[in-house]
Protein backbone atom coordinates (compact mmCIF):
# COMPACT_ATOMS: atom_id res chain seq x y z
CA UNK A 1 0.00 0.00 0.00
CA UNK A 2 2.71 2.40 1.27
CA UNK A 3 4.33 1.09 -2.16
CA UNK A 4 1.26 2.35 -4.34
CA UNK A 5 1.10 6.00 -2.44
CA UNK A 6 5.06 6.56 -3.13
CA UNK A 7 4.72 5.20 -6.44
CA UNK A 8 1.79 7.73 -6.95
CA UNK A 9 3.33 11.41 -5.62
CA UNK A 10 6.46 10.42 -8.07
CA UNK A 11 4.26 10.32 -10.94
CA UNK A 12 2.23 13.32 -10.23
CA UNK A 13 5.75 15.26 -9.31
CA UNK A 14 6.56 14.55 -12.53
CA UNK A 15 3.53 15.42 -13.90
CA UNK A 16 3.65 19.07 -12.37
CA UNK A 17 7.45 19.20 -13.67
CA UNK A 18 6.18 18.48 -17.13
CA UNK A 19 3.21 21.02 -16.91
CA UNK A 20 5.79 23.74 -15.44
CA UNK A 21 8.06 23.07 -18.23
CA UNK A 22 5.54 23.10 -20.69
CA UNK A 23 4.36 26.77 -19.78
CA UNK A 24 6.93 28.40 -19.44
CA UNK A 25 8.31 27.32 -22.72
CA UNK A 26 4.91 28.49 -24.14
CA UNK A 27 4.40 31.50 -22.14
CA UNK A 28 8.01 33.36 -22.13
CA UNK A 29 8.52 36.23 -23.13
CA UNK A 30 10.38 37.26 -26.66
CA UNK A 31 13.02 39.03 -25.16
CA UNK A 32 15.02 40.58 -28.41
CA UNK A 33 15.09 44.40 -29.00
CA UNK A 34 15.64 46.78 -31.28
CA UNK A 35 18.38 48.99 -29.95
CA UNK A 36 18.73 53.26 -30.66
CA UNK A 37 19.79 53.71 -34.85
CA UNK A 38 21.98 56.44 -33.53
CA UNK A 39 25.24 54.21 -33.50
CA UNK A 40 26.76 51.62 -36.10
CA UNK A 41 26.44 48.47 -33.53
CA UNK A 42 22.94 50.00 -32.83
CA UNK A 43 22.29 49.43 -36.77
CA UNK A 44 23.83 46.16 -37.24
CA UNK A 45 21.89 44.73 -33.87
CA UNK A 46 18.72 45.91 -35.27
CA UNK A 47 19.36 44.83 -39.05
CA UNK A 48 19.79 41.35 -37.87
CA UNK A 49 16.91 40.92 -35.46
CA UNK A 50 14.81 42.62 -38.31
CA UNK A 51 16.16 39.74 -40.81
CA UNK A 52 15.56 36.93 -37.79
CA UNK A 53 11.99 38.64 -36.86
CA UNK A 54 10.98 38.42 -41.12
CA UNK A 55 10.72 42.19 -40.91
CA UNK A 56 12.52 42.44 -44.52
CA UNK A 57 11.46 46.18 -44.68
CA UNK A 58 12.93 47.55 -41.83
CA UNK A 59 16.43 45.36 -42.54
CA UNK A 60 15.86 46.91 -46.27
CA UNK A 61 15.84 50.55 -44.86
CA UNK A 62 19.51 49.88 -43.01
CA UNK A 63 21.38 49.06 -46.22
CA UNK A 64 23.30 52.47 -47.94
CA UNK A 65 21.73 53.98 -51.00
CA UNK A 66 24.75 53.91 -53.38
CA UNK A 67 25.27 52.71 -56.61
CA UNK A 68 24.15 48.83 -57.62
CA UNK A 69 21.75 48.50 -54.47
CA UNK A 70 19.68 45.41 -54.39
CA UNK A 71 16.01 46.36 -54.99
CA UNK A 72 13.53 44.90 -52.10
CA UNK A 73 12.46 41.73 -53.87
CA UNK A 74 16.22 40.95 -54.77
CA UNK A 75 17.05 41.54 -51.21
CA UNK A 76 14.43 39.54 -50.32
CA UNK A 77 15.26 36.72 -52.43
CA UNK A 78 18.72 36.76 -51.78
CA UNK A 79 18.35 36.73 -47.79
CA UNK A 80 17.03 33.13 -47.21
CA UNK A 81 18.64 32.40 -43.67
CA UNK A 82 19.12 28.77 -43.20
CA UNK A 83 17.00 27.63 -40.46
CA UNK A 84 17.95 24.78 -40.01
CA UNK A 85 21.28 25.70 -38.04
CA UNK A 86 21.58 27.59 -35.65
CA UNK A 87 23.76 31.20 -35.70
CA UNK A 88 24.69 33.53 -33.00
CA UNK A 89 26.52 36.86 -33.46
CA UNK A 90 28.59 38.52 -30.92
CA UNK A 91 28.93 42.72 -32.09
CA UNK A 92 32.86 43.66 -30.88
CA UNK A 93 35.15 46.45 -31.52
CA UNK A 94 33.48 49.74 -33.11
CA UNK A 95 36.18 52.36 -35.45
CA UNK A 96 34.65 54.93 -36.59
CA UNK A 97 36.44 57.29 -39.04
CA UNK A 98 34.41 60.51 -39.70
CA UNK A 99 31.45 59.50 -41.79
CA UNK A 100 32.52 55.84 -42.72
CA UNK A 101 32.41 53.16 -39.57
CA UNK A 102 33.65 49.26 -39.11
CA UNK A 103 31.88 46.99 -36.61
CA UNK A 104 33.43 43.82 -35.99
CA UNK A 105 31.21 40.95 -35.91
CA UNK A 106 32.16 37.30 -34.31
CA UNK A 107 29.28 34.70 -36.04
CA UNK A 108 29.02 31.21 -34.57
CA UNK A 109 27.05 28.46 -36.41
CA UNK A 110 26.47 25.06 -35.71
CA UNK A 111 24.33 22.57 -36.97
CA UNK A 112 21.76 20.12 -35.84
CA UNK A 113 23.73 17.08 -36.92
CA UNK A 114 24.63 13.93 -35.00
CA UNK A 115 27.56 15.74 -33.70
CA UNK A 116 26.44 19.63 -33.32
CA UNK A 117 29.58 20.75 -34.78
CA UNK A 118 30.21 24.32 -34.35
CA UNK A 119 32.44 26.84 -35.65
CA UNK A 120 33.06 30.60 -34.94
CA UNK A 121 34.80 33.34 -37.31
CA UNK A 122 35.31 37.07 -37.16
CA UNK A 123 34.18 39.95 -39.86
CA UNK A 124 33.42 43.11 -40.52
CA UNK A 125 30.49 44.97 -41.30
CA UNK A 126 31.31 48.36 -42.93
CA UNK A 127 28.96 51.31 -42.89
CA UNK A 128 28.83 55.07 -44.01
CA UNK A 129 26.71 58.33 -42.65
CA UNK A 130 24.04 58.86 -45.59
CA UNK A 131 22.21 61.87 -44.43
CA UNK A 132 23.04 62.10 -40.89
CA UNK A 133 22.14 58.33 -40.03
CA UNK A 134 24.72 55.06 -40.38
CA UNK A 135 23.90 52.82 -43.55
CA UNK A 136 25.27 49.49 -43.79
CA UNK A 137 27.17 48.55 -47.34
CA UNK A 138 29.22 45.59 -46.07
CA UNK A 139 28.14 42.48 -43.87
CA UNK A 140 29.33 39.15 -43.45
CA UNK A 141 28.06 36.47 -46.00
CA UNK A 142 25.39 34.98 -44.03
CA UNK A 143 23.35 38.44 -43.80
CA UNK A 144 24.10 39.15 -47.28
CA UNK A 145 24.41 38.48 -50.83
CA UNK A 146 27.95 38.87 -52.60
CA UNK A 147 26.47 40.72 -55.57
CA UNK A 148 25.40 43.18 -54.45
CA UNK A 149 26.82 47.36 -54.34
CA UNK A 150 29.86 44.94 -56.58
CA UNK A 151 30.56 47.22 -60.18
CA UNK A 152 29.12 45.61 -63.49
CA UNK A 153 31.35 43.90 -65.74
Amino acid sequence: MKEDRFLTVILVVIGLLVALSLGVFFLKEDTTTYLSDNTPEGIIHNYIIALEQGDYERAYDYLADKKNKPDYDEFRQDLFIDRNGRRGLQIGEVEISEDTASVSITITESNRGPFFDQYSYSESALLIKQEGEWKIFQMPYSYWSWNWYQEDN
